[in-house]
């Protein structure tokens, strides 16, 4: 077995606890109490087809009832394609995990149960594997052999692989060489034809896949191939990291996904020459996005992230990633980690230090990560932050949302960002990816082309933080080493340069949007809040104008802009949030409610519409939840901006001079 030696493999079953032991048989009864069940063609589809397309959330999956599929919200029952073909790829995915874990308890217990039925999944698969049809259509991905994209090869196969290492022993040489070379060697030769020529999380697993399918084999063509080529795993560690350690798709959760896939490999290589741990990007990916962490606990949803991802939940990263490097840092992710369970867990008891040491749980910061994008601004006393995401273009897993919004106030994300739902489901495509779904500006309704915002200035000082960021469609787009598909518009964004500042106080956060717009496009600077307006009495009841992702927005009303406005939300378990906006420009507010992430409630929807050459906006979002908070007298001058803030009615002189970032509060 080259996952673990003989003495390590003695210390884990010294270990094991019956808990430990009971929950991996929890974790595949469905595999364990029925009949080995394999695809004997290629029907399998895609698991992010099984989402209901009605409320976005993931169906109920009956290992008895292949043909039929169940929404948990509404009990509705789905039925045929693609829902039947996502059935099948949920379960290759229960039979591949079923070996690694069913592997690893014939290894803990010895009790033959476990290991033949390890011996009849691969034997199954190993049979039909050869035959199964190439099929795909999965976007952005390559095709699949036993699931229809290659990613879901790589992520089946990498257990079919571990599991085969477990038992192998057990196994007789006619049924290894079955084993390796109908389903292990015919899996990375597969995966080695349809790895791309991209920076990518996909190429991350499929490289990890294909190493440890050679490492098992001890086929150093394959190794080489998964390290050492353009695009294996050194190339994505030195060219996908960016800036202060994020990964380039600027999703928090595929940064994850993506360094899951390298410590995948790294557990089987790290006693060999193969180990990547002296990588200089290795231990920076662990440590960065653990600095992004929300004053809720979470990780904030930018780009594609379907709701549960933003969790802290990567204990089968840290406990070894502690281990290897003993990084205090590594300790306080698992103290958050173990916050909510107890330290009984798989990944501790094969990959942990015995103790884990004393360590302060992690806490939201205040962090500008200029080269990474994502700036946020956080006060502890009131428990309120925002943050900025000035990222750069990051691809496939992008979302169209340069210079959005996050709010926090007092713990609570009051204005959010989505996220998304399974990629197979309308509201994916349809809705949460695009840029009116976000708190920032849209152009005639429509998606922001690519683009790479820069930071004007940055001050950080006692009583304030200002932030200047910029971003424009006036030249020649960035690209990236990946590949996309053109879901934006051009002609919409020609020449539009939008400039976001931030003044944060703590308590409140002052926004001055301004957007050049010389073809007089449709602007709509969007803010969506969770919550319910609170008052519609201003407003007047109109048919929703809108196409595209917020067609769907209900309860629409809409209210002339005279300078200044101000909006009341209603929240739940807090007192309302209020915001005031004003603007010089000719405007029209629409209001109305479309779908929250589950699409099961939803959010109030605030766009300020405009059409003028130049418009220029304050937005006072107010913090807290007693003051009277308001600005008047806004100047917008060639580098200035002056207004006056009225606290409870004690006003206060502020100058910003934008050519310094210098703020004098009077």
């Amino acid at each position: 077995m080259l996952q673990f030696t003989s003495q390590e493999m003695a210390a884990i079953r010294r270990r094991a606890s019956q808990d430990i032991i009971e929950q991996i048989i929890a974790d595949n009864q469905v595999v364990l109490n029925s009949e080995t069940l394999v695809p004997p063609d290629a029907r399998a589809t895609w698991n992010l087809y099984y989402f209901c397309p009605t409320h976005g959330v993931r169906l109920n999956w009956d290992r008895n009832k292949p043909t039929e599929h169940v929404c948990p919200v509404d009990s509705e029952v789905l039925t045929g394609e693609p829902y039947d073909g996502a059935w099948w790829r949920w379960l290759n995915g229960l039979n591949s995990k079923a070996c690694n874990d069913l592997g690893l308890l014939w290894q803990i217990t010895e009790e033959k149960l476990y290991l033949e039925k390890v011996r009849e999944i691969l034997l199954a698969y190993a049979e039909y594997y050869p035959d199964y049809q190439e099929h795909g259509g999965i976007p952005y991905n390559g095709p699949g052999k036993a699931n229809a994209q290659t990613l879901c090869e790589a992520n089946c196969n990498i257990d079919f692989a571990r599991g085969y290492d477990f038992i192998k022993d057990q196994l007789s040489f006619d049924e290894q060489a079955y084993i390796e070379q109908r389903l292990l060697r015919e899996g990375a030769q597969f995966l080695m034809q349809h790895r791309a020529d991209q920076l990518h999380n996909h190429e991350m697993k499929i490289s990890a896949t294909i190493g440890v399918i050679g490492l098992i084999l001890n086929d150093q063509s394959l190794i080489n191939f998964a390290v050492n080529t353009p695009y294996g795993l050194k190339y994505q560690l030195e060219n996908g990291v960016k800036g202060e350690g994020l990964w380039f798709e600027g999703s928090i959760h595929y940064h994850y996904y993506a360094l899951q896939a390298l410590l995948n490999f790294e557990k089987m290589a790290c006693k060999t020459e193969h180990s990547l741990q002296s990588e200089p990007n290795f231990h920076t990916m662990l440590a960065f996005p653990l600095k992004l962490l929300m004053n809720n606990g979470d990780f904030p949803r930018l780009n594609d992230c379907i709701a549960g991802q933003e969790k802290l939940t990567h204990s089968h990263l840290f406990e070894f990633a502690y281990r290897e490097f003993n990084d205090p840092l590594f300790a306080s992710a698992l103290q958050n980690i173990y916050q909510r369970s107890p330290r009984n867990t798989i990944d501790a008891l094969l990959y942990g230090v015995e103790t884990l040491p004393g360590a302060e749980q992690l806490q939201c910061q205040s962090i500008h990560a200029e080269q990474s994008g994502v700036t946020i601004m956080h006060n502890r006393q009131y428990s309120n932050m925002l943050l900025v995401k000035h990222s750069p273009y990051g691809g496939e897993h992008d979302h169209y949302d340069r210079l959005g919004l996050i709010i926090n106030r007092n713990g609570k994300e009051i204005l959010p960002d989505l996220g998304t739902t399974g990629y197979g489901a309308e509201l994916h495509y349809g809705y949460y990816k695009n840029t009116a779904t976000h708190n920032t500006l849209a152009v005639n309704q429509q998606n922001q082309p690519p683009a790479n915002p820069q930071v004007n200035q940055f001050v950080e000082a006692n009583e304030y933080t200002w932030l200047d960021t910029q971003t424009d469609w006036c030249g020649e787009q960035p690209t990236v080493d990946s590949h996309t598909i053109v879901q934006w518009d051009d002609a919409a964004y020609k020449d539009v340069v939008f400039r976001r500042q931030i003044l944060w106080l703590g308590d409140v956060a002052i926004e001055f949007d301004t957007v050049k717009n010389p073809h007089q496009q449709q602007l709509d600077l969007i803010w969506h809040i969770r919550g319910e307006h609170h008052t519609l009495s201003q407003a007047k009841s109109c048919d929703n104008p809108l196409d595209g992702p917020l067609a769907r927005m209900t309860d629409s009303h809409e209210i002339p802009l005279h300078e200044s406005i101000e909006l009341s939300y209603e929240i739940e378990g807090q007192t309302n949030f209020n915001q005031q906006i004003l603007t010089d420009s000719k405007a029209t507010l629409l209001l109305g409610y479309a779908p929250d992430n589950p699409a099961t409630s939803e959010l109030a929807y605030t766009l300020l519409r405009c059409k003028d050459a130049m418009l220029k906006t304050t937005v006072v979002h107010n913090l807290t939840e007693s003051d009277d908070i308001r600005v008047i007298g806004v100047e917008w001058g060639f580098d200035s901006i002056n207004f006056t803030l009225l606290r409870n009615g004690l006003a206060r002189s502020v100058y910003i001079n934008q050519q310094t970032g210098v703020v004098l509060i009077d």
